[in-house]
């Protein structure tokens, strides 16, 4: 665990010798009250495993397979949702932007800036998001080599910015199949940022039920463990309280009531690991 960390908050360090943190909320904001109780039941859960939590939810899904898919509120609604979120509930809030115009805007409310893994090599919205000052995360593009991310931290960290957290969450395999690369951890923690992986889209079947992506949930919590193992900073994961009836990427999403104990097995994994290397 050599990648230094990041002050997300007052308070809060992600990487390094932070505790593993956690980045979960929904796919999409569906409407007004569903996100809001996610977070409320990831707040008490990661108060009491002490583990480090962002809060993430969409606005806007731009990258959507069909053209009648569900992208949520938009910007102005989905914003004052996270924004409830933030002031009442007092966690930090993560969500992507897909266009420049859309970053003011964000930097009023998010604390983490994200850009899409499909967006990663757009040089002037990287540099847009890093040069508004607020931590960014960066999801590796499924068609980059884990080591094309310096290339990206780069672009980011010429504005100033050295807030910056990249995601790995799985590489094109095939047609509608993803595949995760574990090397990749280490190989982006020598950029010195800290790494998250990804569990839930790294299950995902992009575009694999014709006009909607699939996935294999049931491998995320396998996946996230060896994340750990491998010295991953922090965990995604994309939760639902009913996965099935989510509006967007159900079927790689983990029921919310399955997560209590998967964490906790996430919080051991990383104890050993550091017990290990002392």
């Amino acid at each position: 665990m050599d990648s230094r960390g990041v002050e997300i908050h007052e308070g809060m360090m992600v990487g390094g010798s932070a505790p593993l943190a956690l980045i979960a909320g929904p796919c999409v904001i569906e409407d007004a009250e569903t996100p809001y109780r996610i977070a409320s039941t990831l707040k008490s859960l990661t108060r009491r495993l002490e583990i480090p939590f962002i809060f993430k939810a969409s606005f806007d899904k731009a990258n959507r397979s069909a053209i009648d898919s569900f992208r949520g509120p938009g910007v102005t609604e989905g914003l004052q949702i996270l924004k409830r979120i933030k002031m009442e509930l007092g966690v930090c809030i993560l969500s992507d932007v897909h266009r420049i115009s859309q970053i003011d805007a964000c930097t009023e409310v998010l604390d983490v800036i994200q850009i899409p893994a499909f967006l990663c090599r757009q040089t002037d919205l990287v540099t847009a998001a890093a040069a508004a000052g607020k931590p960014v995360n960066i999801k590796k593009g499924q068609f980059l080599a884990p080591k094309d991310m310096a290339n990206v931290v780069h672009k980011a960290a010429s504005t100033g910015n050295k807030r910056i957290l990249i995601t790995e969450r799985g590489s094109c395999f095939g047609y509608n199949n993803l595949v995760v690369d574990f090397r990749g951890i280490p190989i982006m923690q020598k950029t010195g940022c800290p790494v998250i992986f990804d569990a839930t889209h790294s299950v995902q079947l992009p575009g694999g039920e014709t006009n909607r992506s699939g996935g294999e949930r049931q491998f995320a919590p396998v996946l996230a463990k060896a994340a750990v193992a491998a010295g991953a900073d922090g965990i995604f994961m994309e939760v639902h309280p009913t996965p099935e009836q989510a509006l967007c990427d159900g079927p790689n999403s983990l029921p919310l009531d399955d997560l209590e104990a998967l964490l906790a097995t996430l919080v051991g994994i990383r104890t050993a690991l550091s017990a290990s290397a002392t």
